[in-house]
């Protein structure tokens, strides 16, 4: 497979990027170990396996070449690449922006180590693994199961597909590359923009030897032109800075990011020892606020009403890996041209990509964690530790103006009622609070809330007259005396309302009867039926005065669900232009 044709080429990880980096996706050598027996057997010292594989694609996918979706629990990959001869000196790290779930790396024969999470971005530091030569023979073994117990999201786990359960993702599932790095080098920057100061404060992590020959410039762009630049020494593997951005460059002297205007700054950071660059790094940041005050979110300061879609991030050749950033980009434009301002990503952390070009775009999202099943201290210390590693790499996007950890009880089946899920879902908030104390934080979206942010709930009725006659009294719904979706209410037991916005963050769902597959309620006969029926939910909604916002279900297809606007194919089912008027009255 030529450079050319690699797929998913473009760089993977857009909001720090480094020019010196190598793509390893395209064809891999592979092989199902349904026995587990190929770590006895050594199989990591093997060069050739009996099937090949086109990385990023899960087997399961037609994108990968394989196309088999009956689960094996191991799977290996195998791939020989020569390091370029300028990057002899460098120090080698191997990233996986995504593998489901324990990813165990051996590098020329020798095990490097292993991780386990299957929605978080990971590295390997291999340069003491080569062997003298400039050659690598890097061998990857995924371990997956059906486990209840790890976040799965809408993977099934049991043999077959039902319901809104869909063929699992075995291994890797996004873009493999290395990078060349100097020992001495920046490892990561928090930013975090203030409009009321008009400042942004950067964390830097640098990692190697530090000494008092490393100095560090930040440098802040605003459409090519230099806003602001400043230099310091690196005296300690962590530092903070705090700086003032406003300038005459323009009449508001700081410029907003919002989804009307997507305002992005670049910024650089350059690393010198003695004087010689050793790192580069690009970077960018959105000045924007997200609050909430009486009632309403605030972005900017203003009060925000959110019109989202739900978004599951699947296609059919590919499943949970968009195929290309073509892919990516007509979503978030088909969005956009609904009249949508943003998507609820569901059950998905979303590659970096989309997130890139929702930044661009000025897409709004709600990011969710993919949930287990069942609750346990297993599934605690999994879920836990995996959505930390979420909250931090996904930090830095404007697009981010919502953490949704917990979906409809997934994994807290018994939260209404039981005091242990309550505390961990509490656990979980003040948790991401903690890493992050600007955006809200949803707990258990559509129901059964402990501490959240935004009151969000979940419902499929029909049309707009039983939805206004359920929803007309507010204290009714929020004091759990309403019942909705199959008698849930909006708080668990012992938790109070306490003035926080209430929005619809599920319904619709609104199938044909024509195809093959389900959808929410009653299936409409034709594009008129389907109109009125979107229009008579969806105004009611915003004809509710206490409600800030809604989500509609959901954008596309997903394999047996088809309930999408657009097939699965991406063909709209109706007309995208009266949804937008819909939506936009």
């Amino acid at each position: 497979m030529t450079k050319k044709n690699i797929p998913r080429k473009e760089y993977p990880r857009p909001h720090f990027e480094r020019e010196d980096w190598l793509n390893l996706n395209g064809e891999w050598n592979f092989k199902f170990d349904s026995e587990n027996k190929g770590e006895k057997e050594k199989w990591y010292e093997k060069l050739n396996f009996d099937k090949k594989i086109i990385v990023p694609f899960t087997y399961e996918t037609e994108s990968s070449g394989i196309g088999e979706d009956v689960f094996c629990p191991n799977v290996w990959y195998q791939k020989s690449i020569i390091i370029p001869s300028e990057y002899e000196n460098k120090e080698i790290i191997l990233h996986f922006q995504a593998a489901d779930y324990i990813t165990k790396l051996w590098v020329n024969g020798t095990f490097v180590g292993k991780k386990k999470g299957g929605q978080i971005a990971f590295s390997f530091n291999i340069t003491d693994f080569l062997d003298g030569t400039n050659e690598l023979n890097i061998v990857v073994k995924n371990e997956d199961s059906q486990s209840c117990f790890q976040p799965r999201g809408k993977q099934r786990w049991l043999d077959h597909s039902y319901e809104c359960w869909y063929v699992q993702t075995t291994g890797i599932w996004q873009t493999v590359w290395l990078e060349f790095l100097n020992e001495a080098h920046v490892q990561a920057v928090k930013i975090t923009p203030d409009i009321d100061t008009e400042s942004v404060e950067f964390a830097y992590e640098v990692s190697g030897n530090i000494d008092h020959s490393l100095e560090l410039r930040t440098s802040i762009y605003f459409k090519g032109q230099q806003i602001k630049s400043f230099d310091q020494t690196v005296c300690r593997p962590n530092q903070t800075i705090t700086t003032n951005i406003a300038s005459d460059f323009h009449h508001w002297r700081v410029v907003y990011w919002s989804p009307q205007s997507p305002n992005l700054y670049d910024v650089e950071f350059t690393l010198t020892k003695n004087g010689k660059v050793i790192d580069y790094v690009k970077s960018y940041f959105g000045m924007r606020k997200i609050s909430i005050e009486n009632g309403n979110v605030l972005l900017n300061n203003i009060p925000l009403y959110q019109k989202l879609i739900l978004d599951q991030g699947y296609w059919g050749e590919s499943h949970l890996t968009p195929p290309s950033e073509e892919a990516i980009i007509e979503d978030i434009d088909r969005t956009l041209e609904m009249g949508f301002n943003g998507v609820r990503k569901h059950m998905k952390v979303e590659d970096q990509r989309f997130l890139y070009w929702a930044d661009k775009k000025g897409l709004l999202v709600w990011s969710e964690m993919a949930a287990t099943y069942e609750f346990s201290d297993e599934a605690v210390q999994n879920f836990t530790e995996e959505w930390m590693e979420v909250v931090k790499q996904h930090y830095n996007h404007p697009c981010i103006i919502t953490w949704t950890p917990f979906n409809e009880s997934w994994g807290v089946k018994n939260i209404y009622t039981d005091v242990k899920q309550q505390k961990f879902t509490e656990g979980i908030y003040h948790l991401t609070k903690a890493i992050d104390s600007m955006r809200p934080v949803i707990v258990n979206d559509g129901w059964e809330h402990t501490v959240s942010d935004i009151i969000t709930l979940h419902d499929y009725e029909e049309y707009g007259d039983e939805f206004l006659s359920r929803y007309g009294n507010k204290e009714k719904v929020v004091h759990n005396e309403i019942a909705f979706n199959n008698s849930k209410h909006a708080m668990a037991v012992g938790y109070k309302y306490k003035g926080q916005p209430i929005i619809i963050s599920e319904y619709g769902g609104i199938a044909f009867n024509s195809e093959k597959g389900w959808g929410y309620g009653n299936q409409v006969k034709s594009e008129e039926d389907f109109l009125h029926r979107y229009e008579s939910i969806t105004q009611a909604i915003k004809n509710t005065p206490y409600i800030s916002g809604f989500c509609y279900t959901q954008i596309t297809d997903v394999q047996q669900e088809v309930n999408g606007l657009l097939k699965e194919d991406r063909v709209p089912k109706v007309d995208l232009n009266k949804i937008r008027e819909i939506n936009s009255k």
